[in-house]
């Protein structure tokens, strides 16, 4: 039995006594034990062993008071599985050896099969059962994966993507619809293995205007959140999506992650009270004094109070190079300044 429900409680729109809190990238290099694993296994290995996907998501709980755990994994496991030819190098990032750049390209995806065989994250989603947090799932978003794959790699311009979307409308659509099923296929597969919320990371669809990302994002991206949130609360998180939160508000997601650019105050007068909101410190300010941490923690709190419920988070995932008693501060803060004066 979990002891530990505050996180589903805000994504279920119900009361919890303090802010629930955890962290984009939670088992990563900033932590020791997780250093320690690299230097035995790389980082594919870590992602494509179930007792080892096990191990690394719980490896925080020993260090650190969060409230839910997520998977470990890596949203490009899915391209891999595609038939897209990822290489995870240590310094560069992900490359794709094999951009999609032709409509011959995008028919040799492979069709998704969500098996255990082939996705050892699903088994050890079933090793985790009896956790005493809520374990989150995830994907990346078709835009974000399209990007990937289109441009290569992580891109500054996103030229190749935009080129395909402005140009070569039909094989973007083509693109996205398979990319669509597949990330729907995961999901799902998650929450059959036992996950309590997912999350859809659209990391990159922040670089597009307003309206093309209404016109050729939002309806995919709508597609997959209404898919999942008949089974499980999905929190929908979009980099640098400010000027985005209209449309996000209306997905249908039970939180929408913001990342540090804009208040929390000004996200919930967009989006309304109908929504949580996840975030929203920049990863930069765990690198801050304490004193620092904690003032900037009491605003994000104060800004974030009212209706719609709140998870904290930072806006994006965890630099590798962040002090962990640094992120100790911040968690304790957030369940110290967020308790009620009533509460123990």
């Amino acid at each position: 039995m979990r002891k530990n429900d505050r996180l589903l409680h805000v994504l279920e729109g119900r009361p919890t006594e303090v802010t629930p809190v955890w962290i984009m990238r939670q088992a990563g290099r900033y932590l020791r034990d997780y250093r320690d694993l690299r230097e035995r296994y790389s980082f594919l290995e870590l992602c494509t062993e179930p007792e080892r996907i096990a191990e690394v998501t719980l490896l925080p709980l020993r260090e650190l008071d969060v409230d839910g755990l997520i998977i470990f994994s890596d949203i490009l496991l899915l391209l891999l599985a595609l038939g897209v030819d990822v290489a995870f190098k240590e310094k560069e990032g992900p490359v794709i050896l094999n951009p999609i750049r032709t409509g011959e390209d995008i028919a040799r995806l492979k069709a998704f099969e969500p098996e255990e065989k082939k996705l050892p994250v699903l088994t050890a989603i079933r090793m985790l059962s009896g956790r005493s947090l809520p374990l989150i799932g995830f994907s990346g978003a078709p835009f974000t994966l399209a990007s990937y794959a289109v441009e290569g790699g992580h891109s500054r311009h996103f030229l190749a993507i935009k080129t395909l979307l402005y140009q070569h409308r039909p094989l973007f659509e083509i693109l996205m619809e398979k990319l669509t099923k597949a990330v729907t296929g995961l999901l799902e597969a998650q929450v059959a293995a036992g996950v309590d919320a997912v999350q859809l990371f659209d990391t990159w669809a922040g670089v597009l205007a307003y309206d093309d990302y209404v016109t050729f994002v939002e309806p995919y991206s709508r597609q997959i959140v209404r898919a999942l949130e008949k089974k499980v609360p999905v929190i929908h998180f979009v980099l640098d999506s400010a000027h985005l939160l209209p449309s996000l508000a209306l997905m249908g997601s039970r939180a929408i992650g913001i990342d540090w650019r804009i208040p929390v105050d000004r996200a919930r007068a967009i989006v309304g009270d109908g929504v949580a909101l996840q975030g929203n410190l920049d990863p930069a300010a765990l690198f801050a004094p304490h004193e620092v941490i904690e003032g900037k923690v009491r605003e994000i709190l104060s800004k974030a109070s009212g209706k719609g419920g709140h998870i904290f988070n930072l806006g994006h995932g965890i630099l590798p190079q962040t002090p962990l008693e640094n992120v100790k501060c911040m968690i304790e803060a957030v369940h110290t300044f967020s308790r009620s004066p009533d509460q123990p």
